[in-house]
């Protein structure tokens, strides 16, 4: 859509504040009026409702670049490719789906900015499996979930936690967090200079006047999600969907030896089938993600 030539841009020469201040001034929109705003882009190809869907979106585009700023990448960068994924998502968006677009460009905005996040890391860096790239993506959250927020190697103790939650050697959780253990940047980093008037990040990503957080944080994607993995696991055949349940869905994982037990094979071949059955089940929500118009084509 050549209409967004005249789109704000991050760039950093002219600093993130400079372009957080600019999308801030967009007005949110109201569902009817997304709603017409859309029907007029599907329906007569209205660039100027297209740009208004886009722009009153940015800065959901530029919060959720941010949860990805600890990628070593520059962020002006980051949040370019969030907005490549929003446009995207106005381009392909259908009012008559029931959800608003907030919900919708999620999909885009993440497929978009970690397409670029994998292009830019070498595979000598990141690795080729599905689970390191798991792992690349998901670690910090992991962290952040058993606390471990010091910096530098983790506990030998959470090491093993995080290993089990996500399917990886502790060897891989171990590297992985000393490729991306620097340069984390916080949402409660003052933006210019300290002072009575100085703001935070994540200041410039609210609006006092409207309750962002109800559509910004879209509860209905885990719903999405659910009912997502729910349906793919029939790709599975019972013995796949009970080892993979049992080692990636379970609070508890069981591990590879009491499986080993139960199933009367060795700990290899639990685990060959535990990956097998991941890289199916992967596939499977990809494709059915696609024809739902929620995932960007690859």
């Amino acid at each position: 859509m050549s209409t967004y030539t005249n789109l704000p841009a991050p760039s950093p020469e002219g600093g993130l504040s400079r372009y957080l201040q600019q999308i801030r001034k967009f007005p949110m929109l109201e569902p009817e009026e997304e709603y017409m705003l859309a029907k007029r882009w599907v329906e007569e190809q209205d660039t100027e409702a297209a740009h208004k869907m886009v722009t009153s979106h940015l800065r959901l585009a530029a919060k959720i670049a941010m949860g990805y700023r600890g990628y070593g990448l520059p962020q002006a960068e980051v949040i370019s490719e969030a907005n490549v994924g929003l446009m995207q998502a106005v381009k392909r968006f259908d009012p008559e789906k029931g959800f608003r677009l907030a919900t919708y460009a999620m999909w885009w905005i993440r497929a978009s900015i970690q397409e670029y996040v994998l292009r830019s890391w070498s595979l000598v860096k990141l690795g080729t499996t599905g689970a390191q790239k798991k792992l690349f993506f998901n670690l910090r959250k992991a962290k952040a979930r058993i606390g471990a927020l010091e910096e530098g190697d983790l506990h030998p103790e959470k090491v093993t936690r995080i290993a089990n939650d996500l399917g990886v050697t502790e060897a891989e959780v171990i590297s992985m967090n000393r490729r991306l253990s620097g340069g984390d940047a916080s949402l409660n980093a003052t933006v210019g200079s300290e002072g009575e008037g100085s703001m935070q990040w994540q200041d410039w990503l609210e609006d006092e006047s409207a309750d962002q957080a109800g559509d910004y944080e879209a509860s209905d994607e885990l719903e999405i999600r659910r009912a997502l993995m729910t349906e793919a696991m029939t790709v599975l055949n019972e013995r796949e969907q009970d080892i993979l349940t049992n080692r990636r869905l379970r609070d508890q994982p069981l591990t590879l030896e009491d499986l080993s037990v139960q199933y009367s094979v060795s700990r290899e071949r639990i685990r060959q089938i535990e990956v097998r059955a991941f890289e199916k089940l992967q596939m499977r929500m990809q494709s059915l993600a696609r024809d739902r118009g929620m995932l960007a084509q690859a």
